[in-house]
């Protein structure tokens, strides 16, 4: 089915308009094995709507579930500003993304389960009102007056890595240039089957996972939680996952080899390594397309569906996006492939500045959004992310060095499973290359030799520690700055 094209200055339900589909199609959005159809999702939308109308901030407690997917949906038909929260936040990261964001209302999938009775006891106003979703309510279709499509639809929060976690206001008018640029970059159409278990708080699963679905038309199985079964039983064409998906995927055969009638894997918000790349075009016969992006700046940068996909590069800039990279004064660099610098990035899906007016400082003059990535640009376009300027660019005895090549370099090692490589402070280096390993029995010395015998011995690492596991957020990335600071 083609989803309906909106009408110029519609409102910001502009991303919604594929809900009106015929009666007859089957159930088309799947949450954790409960399913409902378009019609009947508008339905419980538009009782989440007159919920929350009027007012001008809902926080929502947003659980893998159909009620978050109705709360959602409900929020964007009344032209309420969202902000999603995740449903594991503890007291402090809520009460200041509560607070930060002035919500007025919290909507709760299960409201009677997310009081911990052994906590203890809040003042009364510490939280705003909570209200119930509850997908029994249905109401009439939903009509408001037009909402601008700059205003905010979400207000998301970032991992707050370097303090605490700041909001994004992300406009309509963004989301929805932002999906239509991924629809023509991968072939994304009302015929495909989305599969994902991703977090709906985050720019990959509710986004891309869950609007992107909405607005393109294609049916959508969120399978609860990302597991290697789950996708396997889904039967979709077109899949999203972390690196961590991926590797657990690639860790079940049988699983990973179900995904072999698939159309696109898609892998994000975080590297990729190059051996669960390689292992996924064993294993599948698909090469996954890579992307990149930020929830200040959604996805700008991707593979195609229909051209090539290279281990460790992200593709080319989707369409109204344009990159350059700069050095530490500002000067643009070349792109050749080899030189890296601080990414930088401008378009309309960029947003316009932090809640409260924080990070004044990363927009440049001439408006161009410091991104705090490393990345290098080859010449044909295709950008190579070395990773965060704090944590990813290790500068050791005159070397700038990445730490995504290194950790690839360890991988390749056969008894490695999961590597993570920091630069600590030393007196003599600046700093120097520590990597941190989860592997089979294997002393590290041999794997800082096998490390320069890979690469050049300048990249290999001074030490290497054996852990149990590396320290990851939601979305699978590792948290660097826990391992510098455990260092230190």
């Amino acid at each position: 089915m083609e989803p309906l094209k909106p009408c110029p200055g519609e409102e910001v339900q502009v991303l919604l308009t594929s809900l009106a589909e015929p009666a007859d199609q089957p159930a088309t959005v799947t949450v954790d094995g409960r399913s409902m159809s378009r019609a009947e999702l508008l339905d419980a939308a538009s009782a989440v709507a007159r919920d929350v109308a009027g007012a001008p901030v809902v926080a929502l407690r947003a659980t893998a579930s159909l009620e978050t997917v109705a709360a959602v949906t409900g929020c964007l038909l009344a032209g309420t500003t969202l902000v999603p929260v995740p449903p594991d936040a503890g007291p402090v990261e809520r009460d200041h993304i509560l607070r930060d964001s002035r919500a007025e209302l919290v909507l709760d999938p299960y409201p009677r389960l997310s009081t911990d009775p052994g906590a203890p006891a809040r003042p009364a106003t510490a939280t705003p009102p909570t209200v119930p979703v509850d997908l029994d309510r249905r109401a009439g279709a939903w009509s408001a007056p037009p909402v601008a499509p700059e205003s905010t639809a979400l207000i998301l929060y970032t991992s707050g890595t370097t303090g605490p976690p700041k909001g994004v206001p992300v406009t309509g008018a963004a989301i929805a240039a932002d999906l239509d640029a991924l629809a023509q970059a991968w072939a994304w159409t009302a015929d495909d089957v989305l599969v994902h278990g991703l977090p709906l708080f985050h720019v990959h699963g509710l986004v891309l996972g869950l609007l992107g679905a909405l607005r393109t038309g294609s049916r959508l199985v969120h399978t609860g939680r990302p597991t290697p079964a789950g996708y396997a039983a889904a039967n979709g064409s077109l899949y999203f996952g972390v690196p961590t998906v991926w590797s657990r995927i690639c860790a079940d055969h049988s699983a990973a080899r179900a995904l072999h009638g698939a159309r696109l894997l898609v892998s994000g918000s975080a590297a990729l390594p190059a051996p669960v790349f390689q292992d996924l075009v064993a294993l599948t016969g698909l090469a996954p397309v890579e992307r990149y992006g930020m929830t200040e700046t959604l996805i700008t940068v991707s593979s195609r569906a229909d051209g090539e996909r290279r281990p460790g590069w992200v593709g080319t800039p989707v369409a109204q996006v344009r990159t350059r990279l700069v050095d530490a004064d500002g000067e643009q660099l070349p792109a050749d492939g080899e030189t890296i610098g601080e990414l930088q990035v401008r378009g309309p899906t960029v947003f316009g500045g932090y809640l409260g007016g924080a990070g004044r400082d990363d927009f440049t003059t001439d408006g161009w959004f410091r991104t705090g990535d490393v990345a290098a640009i080859g010449a044909d376009g295709w950008h190579r992310i070395v990773g965060r300027a704090t944590t990813d660019l290790i500068s050791s005895g005159g070397y700038r060095i990445g730490a995504g090549e290194v950790e690839n370099a360890l991988l390749a090692h056969p008894a490695v499973r999961e590597a993570a490589v920091v630069g600590v402070p030393d007196t003599d280096l600046g700093q120097r290359v520590v990597a941190y390993v989860v592997a089979e029995q294997i002393p590290p010395q041999e794997l800082v030799e096998f490390v320069a015998t890979e690469l050049s011995v300048h990249k290999r690492p001074r030490e290497v520690r054996i852990v149990d596991q590396l320290p990851r957020n939601a979305m699978g990335k590792v948290q660097k700055r826990s391992l510098i600071d455990d260092f230190e």
